[in-house]
């Protein structure tokens, strides 16, 4: 496999400053809706960076659960080391790939606790087998096997047998990531892509063109 000879001639589409809402987060609503009616896997799917308190960067994917003007809501173990990334250090940045489109997202902003109503709600809405898998996990934690996890899973399905209740576990929660910076990428020919940065200005947005 020769790294240096895989490329993709990007041309699908443009992006140009006519073409956009004023605002970034109805601009993302619109491409997110557009990625979906398009059928891409897991549209809401979407890359965290976080850093901890000596600036060590760490980077997963998390799935997008809300958005709204406030910001963007996910969901996680308050245990696991993103969390304790945005402990100490709430700064973070989200890239929605969305490569079938030759589009972009990215985001900045700062994230904070959601409240324990809006917690339970979301948890109440998750498939049972979800709400299992959040109490056996200890999520970023060594486990000896596979099995050991099975076992954690198995007993809680008979604490909590088919029909009843599943609580909230109190090591589970969800963050609201309010945007600061917000990029849409599109991907043009001869990598003279296009690149719309989206500034927070007091309670407006500034938009400008960065050079690809």
């Amino acid at each position: 496999m020769d790294l240096g000879e895989m490329r993709q001639t990007y041309g699908l589409g443009e992006l140009l400053e006519h073409q956009v809402d004023a605002d970034p987060v109805k601009q993302f609503a619109l491409w997110l809706a557009q990625a979906a009616d398009a059928g891409l896997h897991e549209p809401n799917a979407v890359v965290l960076a976080t850093a901890d308190r000596d600036g060590k960067p760490s980077a997963r994917t998390v799935l997008l659960k809300g958005l709204d003007e406030r910001g963007f809501v996910f969901y996680t173990n308050q245990q696991s080391r993103k969390a304790d990334d945005l402990a100490v250090n709430p700064a973070c940045a989200l890239v929605f790939p969305w490569h079938a489109m030759e589009r972009q997202v990215r985001v900045e902003g700062t994230a904070s606790k959601l409240p324990q109503d809006e917690v339970d709600a979301y948890f109440a809405s998750r498939p049972r087998g979800s709400q299992l898998g959040a109490w056996a996990s200890q999520q970023s934690q060594p486990v000896e096997s596979r099995e050991e996890l099975d076992l954690q899973y198995a007993s809680y399905e008979r604490q909590w047998p088919e029909g009843t209740e599943i609580a909230t576990p109190y090591f589970w929660g969800g963050y609201r990531i309010e945007p600061a910076v917000f990029e849409f990428w599109q991907g043009r020919v001869g990598r003279l892509h296009d690149r719309l940065q989206y500034l927070k200005a007091g309670d407006s947005w500034r938009l400008q063109r960065l050079q690809p």
